[in-house]
């Protein structure tokens, strides 16, 4: 049973704030670090992210650097690259010699060459500096750019006594140990150690004998994406990194990959929503703009192409006006089936669970575009014809007009994600504006191309 006065959930609050702030107000070092001592690193850079940078940094210098350097972890980017440029190198490197070696190449990698080189000189352990460059020199997307370092690895060579021995003290340098990994003298990867199989085994057992051959990999030079996908698939906690010649170089935990998911979520998001590059809230005026303008013009085209076809048939509106009051609604039908269907189809190509031809996932997505058009247009029947007292043919055209395009536009917003993923680019861009104006031109068109074949004007 939990005791009363067990932190369960920690709640960020105005008092708590107010509170934190008056501490450091009064200099009262004390009272503040034991009230920061009941909180998690996580929960302190969330306080941390609300003071200003002059009281931020008062925290910074009060705690131990074990603690400062996972805060520094949790903090919001903008945050940290305030704090960051607020210390010097020696403290820097005092804070990330705490740090895993890919937590410690992280916040290093945030720093201008200049200042990286200066920061890495100041670290003492040589081991941890070697391996935080080797980290440096990957690409950030890249297994090896996830990796860390630290690892519990034995030889296949080795006795289980022997074994027992090393291992407590590698696991010493490891924050968590979530398995064992086997290599032979080369270095290379040939497998992993269950924990019960040490265990039972007897002392003088070879780790040849005991140690599992199957065990699941990535390259140091895969995507990060690929390497989310793996660990997913799998359920992994972690997963080894090799090298071409299948030496063993690193891991990759579970909480990278999550760091990976989210930042290619918020990405993908932001591209379906039409903003073409990583921005925040809080960003300048013009980053905004920059990330928005360019598919707010390709809406204004879309748009003033809506506007010329709808001008090319002008004379029929003025002798059937009826047609032009359900503009909007092909329009908004259009719309909102094409990013229906890119949706789908970009989440599925996310997931890898899109299988089977193009031809075949057109074609379910056309009877499912005919169900539902029909479906709608027989409501649209009844709606335009006693409500808005449409005549047979302009219901008939509404009705038909409605049922083609949702069809065309149910399959352009298949289409073009599974095209544009063939080609190498983000499907993603295919939903939001993109969808929703071409299909907005489309859909008009369809309309009024159908009109003229009913009503003929």
């Amino acid at each position: 049973m939990l005791e009363e006065n067990e932190n369960i959930q920690f709640q960020l609050t105005d008092e708590l704030i107010e509170q934190v702030e008056l501490l450091i107000e009064n200099q009262n070092d004390k009272e503040l670090h034991q009230l920061l001592d009941e909180f998690h690193h996580a929960d302190i850079a969330e306080i941390l992210d609300e003071l200003n940078l002059e009281e931020a940094m008062y925290i910074i210098k009060l705690l131990d650097s074990e603690t400062t350097a996972e805060i520094l972890m949790e903090l919001d980017e903008d945050n940290r690259e305030k704090v960051l440029r607020n210390l010097s190198s020696k403290e820097i490197a005092e804070e990330v010699e705490e740090l895993d070696t890919d937590d410690a190449a992280d916040i290093i990698a945030e720093l201008s060459e200049e200042r990286q080189q200066e920061v890495i000189s100041h670290i003492e352990d040589e081991e941890h500096k070697e391996e935080i460059r080797e980290l440096l020199a990957y690409d950030e997307d890249t297994a090896g750019g996830l990796m860390a370092k630290e690892l519990v690895k034995v030889y296949d060579t080795w006795t289980v006594a022997g074994c027992l021995r090393r291992i407590r003290g590698q696991a010493e340098e490891v924050t968590r140990v979530h398995s064992v990994y086997v290599v032979n003298k080369q270095e290379k990867l040939v497998g992993r150690l269950s924990l019960k199989d040490l265990i039972v085994a007897k002392n003088e057992q070879k780790i040849a004998d005991i140690y599992i051959s199957s065990v699941d990999y990535v390259n140091e030079h895969d995507e990060a994406e690929d390497v989310a996908r793996v660990m997913q698939k799998y359920d992994l906690e972690a997963i080894p990194v090799v090298d071409d010649n299948h030496k063993l170089l690193g891991r990759i935990t579970i909480d990278d990959i999550v760091d990976v998911m989210k930042e290619e979520a918020e990405k993908d998001y932001q591209l379906a929503a039409g903003i073409t590059s990583d921005v925040e809230a809080d960003d300048s005026i013009w980053e905004l703009t920059k990330a928005r303008l360019p598919w707010l013009l390709i809406g204004m085209f879309g748009g003033l192409g809506a506007a010329s076809i709808i001008n090319g048939f002008s004379d029929a509106m003025l002798r059937y006006p009826a047609l032009m009051l359900f503009v909007p609604l092909i329009q908004a039908t259009a719309g909102n089936v094409g990013v229906q269907s890119s949706a789908i189809v970009v989440q599925g190509l996310a997931n890898n669970s899109i299988d089977g031809k193009i031809l075949s996932r057109l074609f379910k997505e056309f009877l499912l575009g005919l169900v539902n058009g029909v479906a709608i247009a027989a409501i649209v029947l009844l709606i335009s014809h006693f409500v808005f007292g449409t005549t047979y043919k302009e219901s008939l055209t509404i009705c038909i007009a409605l049922i083609a395009v949702i069809i065309i536009t149910a399959l352009i917003g298949t289409f073009i994600p599974i095209f544009l993923d063939k080609k190498g680019i983000d499907p993603a861009v295919a939903t939001g504006p993109f969808i929703t104006t071409s299909n907005d031109v489309f859909g008009i068109l369809i309309y009024f191309l159908i009109a003229k074949l009913i009503i003929g004007f």
